[in-house]
Order: C-alpha cells, then sequence, then structure tokens
C-alpha cells in the first residue's frame, strides 16, 4: 500500500505535530523520574489522556525512582506485561499486579 502524498504544509504540520508529542512525553517521563508523579497517578491519567495512553510501560517503569533496565524488565515480567506494552493497553489485572510489585 503505497504512503498518502502530502504537501510540503502538511509533512510540516505533521512534523511539527510529532515533535510537540515528543516533548509532552519526555515531560512526562521526566515528572516521573523526579518524583513529582507516581505511577497510580500516571495510570489514572491514562483513562482521560491519549498522550499517556500511548506511553510504553516500560518507559515510566524505568523512570521510577530507584528501577533500572533490569529492575524494570523483572517487574514486566513478574505482572505479565509484554515489553512493548503501552498503558493504554493494560488491563485491569496487569495495572494491580504492577502497582503491587513497584510498591513490594
Amino acid at each position: 500500500m503505497a504512503l498518502p502524498t502530502m504537501t510540503a504544509e502538511q509533512r510540516n504540520a505533521a512534523l511539527a505535530k510529532a515533535a510537540a508529542v515528543r516533548k509532552a512525553r519526555s515531560e512526562l517521563i521526566e515528572e516521573v523520574r523526579k518524583g513529582k508523579v507516581s505511577l497510580s497517578e500516571v495510570l489514572k491519567r491514562a483513562d482521560k489522556e491519549d498522550l499517556v495512553k500511548k506511553t510504553k510501560v516500560s518507559a515510566v517503569i524505568k523512570a521510577l525512582p530507584g528501577i533500572g533496565p533490569v529492575k524494570a524488565a523483572k517487574l514486566m515480567d513478574e505482572a505479565e506485561i509484554p515489553a512493548d506494552r503501552r498503558i493504554g493497553g493494560l488491563g485491569s489485572r496487569q495495572r494491580a499486579a504492577l502497582l503491587e510489585a513497584v510498591s513490594s
């Protein structure tokens, strides 16, 4: 399937929108890293905000204070969450298991 042809204006608008989304997502991750936003708050915001829904679970977990890539992978395995899962794709059981794993 061929990609739709876009005018230069449309392409620039799409690039600007993508850049704004990346910046907002990195700000969310930075708030988590600094401890301003907890994992439970992020999960609550996912019900209302598309940006949060489309953020990868692994990125949020790695941003939590005291959790690195190895511990994040272990937590996701314990909660039975695939590595590429996004927050919006988590079920209620996975959310509860993740919160439990992070709190302990």
